[in-house]
């Protein structure tokens, strides 16, 4: 039978382990939790450079690396609609040191078009914070002999699939709003993806493509020298950057509404107080006069709100866009 100094003995080594234990617990994740970050960040972006959710993640990104004590290095990661890129994502340690750029088209659109891509959007990712809606422009190359949308459906129903549009590639939010405004106005118009905003909209300035889709921030520029013509914005209002410019809506299709969206996206599983503190910063960034600026000066909404807000866009945009996608018959590449 154990003598009492031995039972003694045994529950101070069981003592001595369990505090152990839970020292060796709180330094491994709760101080490595508090002193986050420690080293560089990765923001991933599923399409190549040039594009509206290029310019979105790279704007939030410089001023986030100005804010925090490592940098924030994007890393566009373009090809397959996205899925590689949130593939890698959803592999990745669930640390704070991987985030993804979110948009319309990898979580409202792809779980719809791909059979298997891995991952489930709704499982394996956390959202984080909602960056901005940008205005989702409708442009024609200026020879197209349309001044409106009113006059491109009648062209386009004159010369039944003779124009073509092309994006950013399948599920890109440019591929998206042109397939729901064929759906809407009964235009048939050809789709020619591309590997990018930038390659299309090069081909749409030299007249090889006709008419094309994406945000204020890729195609302001080109707008205001002449180089393209806005026949239209998917916003419920007229825009402050084009008031001249009628919103679908206002010409003739009552209720349509397509405007871009990007947030950013974590592992699941990564620890609630890593995901607060990312959201504080990107409100804190968003907020910030450069950001505040530039996203004014191309009317796009600012966002910074939390994860439970950003998730529930996601799932109100998913309800939109698998109606969509049935009816337009988008498919995968």
């Amino acid at each position: 039978m154990m003598n009492k100094k031995t039972a003694n003995q045994q529950r101070r080594l069981i003592l001595q382990s369990s505090l152990a234990m839970t020292l060796s617990s709180y330094f491994s994740t709760g101080f490595s939790q508090s002193t986050w970050p420690q080293k560089p960040i990765r923001f991933i972006v599923p399409f190549v450079p040039g594009g509206t959710s290029d310019i979105v993640a790279r704007t939030v990104g410089q001023e986030l690396s100005r804010q925090l004590p490592v940098p924030v290095i994007l890393d566009n990661k373009a090809g397959g609609g996205g899925v590689p890129a949130m593939q890698e994502v959803a592999k990745a340690a669930p640390d704070g040191y991987t985030m993804i750029l979110g948009h319309v088209g990898s979580m409202a659109v792809n779980p719809y078009i791909f059979n298997n891509t891995g991952y489930d959007v709704n499982k394996d990712f956390a959202p984080v914070t909602l960056l901005a809606k940008v205005p989702s422009l409708f442009v024609v190359h200026p020879d197209l002999p349309v001044e409106n949308l009113k006059e491109l459906v009648a062209y386009a129903k004159s010369n039944p699939g003779k124009l073509n549009y092309g994006s950013a590639g399948n599920a890109s939010a440019g591929h998206l709003a042109m397939e729901y405004l064929k759906l809407t106005t009964g235009m048939d118009i050809t789709h020619i993806p591309y590997k990018g905003t930038g390659p299309a909209v090069t081909d749409l300035l030299a007249g090889r493509i006709q008419v094309f889709s994406a945000g204020t921030p890729a195609l302001l520029q080109y707008i205001r020298s002449g180089k393209l013509r806005a026949i239209a914005t998917g916003t419920p209002q007229r825009i402050a950057s084009l008031p001249n410019v009628a919103t679908v809506s206002e010409s003739g299709y009552k209720g349509f509404e397509s405007v871009q969206w990007y947030g950013i996206l974590v592992p699941a599983q990564t620890p609630e107080n890593i995901i607060k503190r990312i959201q504080e910063e990107s409100y804190k960034a968003l907020r910030s006069p450069n950001v505040a600026e530039r996203f004014a000066s191309e009317d796009a909404v600012i966002g910074g709100g939390s994860p439970a807000e950003f998730a529930a866009l996601i799932a109100q945009q998913q309800r939109i866009w698998k109606n969509v996608v049935v009816k337009a018959n988008i498919r995968a590449d």
